[in-house]
């Protein structure tokens, strides 16, 4: 079994794709539709509700965890990972994955990129993630043997606060949600990047009018497609967690808010049908 927690619709993106590409697999999404968005808030009460959404998600028989939330991934992934599972789940062929790592591993690719966008939350922004892992994985990589130096790449962030609430909140189309994305841009865009990670689960619905924006001398990356693949590459890899293909898979759906809302909102963010849906206090 495979979870993924998002702190509320912008995971299905995620799951969207991981469904096209490993269809055969068992599924459980939890949303903390109730708490979200996370990223105002501090780093400490963002790393307990990600704790209390992953003990949901173990519970519940999952082997492997994508935190399928920038701002999680960025303010509580690593402590999790270091600390909780260690001491609250020992010897366990379990894990808990993040978003950032497939995304920088992404933006390396090219050595010619001199100038990368981050768009994010403020918590997602605030805490330097993107900057720190690109300047990380270019220092460790082979590129930066043959001439690449990571001080030769600049990173430039722009915190979208208002994104998240208007895309929950049904304002995907409006607009005003088309202008305050513009005003967000930018920044981003004058300064000529040539690759933008959209750094929140919930901008992927936003993509086309992103990259108009942005044009095409500018490369917007999908996240969902790149997680997707990188799910992929790491089940091939690690056998251990005895994460299997099967006929007949399930797709759980858990909620910590109002049902009927998750089902309205999260059909047409997942473009299929969902039938059982539960709401749970984590």
């Amino acid at each position: 079994m495979i979870g993924i927690f998002d702190s509320g619709l912008g995971g299905l993106t995620i799951l969207k794709s991981i469904l096209k590409t490993l269809p055969d697999y068992n599924y459980i999404y939890l949303g903390d539709n109730a708490r979200t968005p996370y990223g105002s808030k501090s780093q400490e009460v963002i790393y307990n509700y990600t704790k209390q959404a992953i003990d949901f998600l173990f519970s519940h028989g999952c082997k492997l965890i994508i935190i399928a939330c920038n701002t999680a991934s960025s303010k509580a992934l690593c402590k999790i990972q270091q600390e909780y599972l260690p001491t609250k789940y020992p010897n366990q062929a379990i894990n808990v994955l993040g978003v950032v790592k497939p995304l920088v591993k992404e933006v390396i690719k090219n050595n010619k990129i001199q100038r990368v966008g981050i768009l994010g939350t403020k918590a997602t922004i605030e805490s330097n993630v993107y900057p720190i892992e690109i300047k990380k994985l270019i220092s460790s990589s082979p590129l930066c043997l043959s001439g690449r130096q990571e001080s030769g790449v600049r990173v430039y962030q722009q915190s979208a606060p208002l994104l998240v609430p208007l895309i929950e909140d049904g304002w995907l189309k409006k607009p005003e949600t088309k202008m305050i994305l513009k005003k967000y841009l930018h920044l981003l865009k004058q300064k000529q990047v040539q690759i933008l990670i959209p750094a929140c689960t919930h901008y992927p619905f936003l993509l086309k009018d992103i990259e108009r924006i942005m044009t095409k001398k500018c490369r917007v990356l999908n996240p969902s497609k790149i997680i997707a693949s990188s799910l992929a590459n790491y089940l091939t890899r690690h056998p251990e967690y005895e994460i299997k293909s099967v006929q007949n898979p399930k797709l759980e759906f858990y909620t910590t808010d109002d049902i009927v809302r998750f089902r309205e909102m999260g059909e047409q963010f997942l473009g299929r049908k969902i039938d059982e849906i539960e709401k749970v206090i984590l």
